[in-house]
């Protein structure tokens, strides 16, 4: 489980996150949902420690992230971001390999290429697996860099808004990938997502911030509601039931 006590970010005077606790489960997609600049992003990269915090508390499994060795923490805990940008030119192969860093230390054994290969299928690049990344379109790349962090094997994913640049299928296809590496490899996926359509069909559990606080959390069916997300996006929402799903409605 991940645990969030009392987190604060500040830029300037500025709380960007302000006092946030949270309970992440093993086993299930969380979502974090919610307007621009409500805290979503920064509250992933701490519990990442990708960025410090300005105060409170995360725990990895009942250890304070800040007690965990950069190694250690590699093999558990694994992020992407929403901007990646690589100065060398390599192959989509090649970026997969990074994946594996932490349990290898660029010393790949036989383990190490099967999950490059596993990783790579998982998102159906193997066809293109040899092209550089600056040959691929921005679903594409993006569809790489996720087939990394899956060759990293941790228990944990964090992704930022990972359907940037993505179609309607290649998004539909990366939200599936992501709901069967928690049904079947139990894998513990968080998410900052804004397609709240997206959060509702596939996730299990939604945080939603505003203004740097949770302003509400839930099981997708309690959040996907058209009081609670008025109230949270300050615009008028509509909400249907569709194929056991609820489907919001807007414009």
């Amino acid at each position: 489980m991940i645990e969030v006590r009392d987190v604060i970010k500040q830029y300037g005077c500025k709380n960007v996150v302000d006092h946030v606790s949270v309970e992440i489960e093993k086993g299930k997609i969380t979502s974090f949902i919610g307007p621009n600049g409500a805290g979503k992003s920064t509250l992933l990269s701490m519990i990442s420690r990708m960025i410090s915090k300005d105060g409170g508390e995360v725990f990895i499994d009942n250890q304070e992230i800040g007690q965990w060795e950069s190694k250690e923490l590699a093999k558990k805990i694994s992020i992407l971001k929403q901007t990646n940008h690589m100065n060398i030119r390599l192959t989509i192969r090649e970026l997969v390999v990074f994946g594996r860093f932490p349990h290898c230390q660029g010393k790949m054994t036989a383990k190490d290429w099967q999950a490059v290969d596993e990783a790579i299928g998982y998102m159906k690049l193997e066809d293109i697996e040899d092209k550089y990344l600056d040959e691929l379109s921005g679903g594409q790349r993006q569809r790489a860099y996720i087939a990394m962090v899956i060759a990293q094997d941790t228990e944990y994913i964090l992704l930022d808004e990972p359907l940037n640049n993505l179609d309607m299928k290649h998004s539909v296809d990366i939200m599936k990938t992501l709901r069967q590496l928690v049904d079947d490899l139990g894998k513990t996926v968080v998410i900052v997502i804004h397609d709240i359509n997206f959060a509702s069909c596939y996730s299990d559990y939604i945080v939603a911030l505003k203004d740097g606080k949770i302003a509400n959390e839930g099981e997708a069916y309690e959040i996907i509601d058209k009081e609670v997300l008025e109230e949270i996006y300050e615009m008028q929402f509509s909400i249907e039931n569709i194929e056991n799903s609820r489907i919001c409605v807007y414009y």
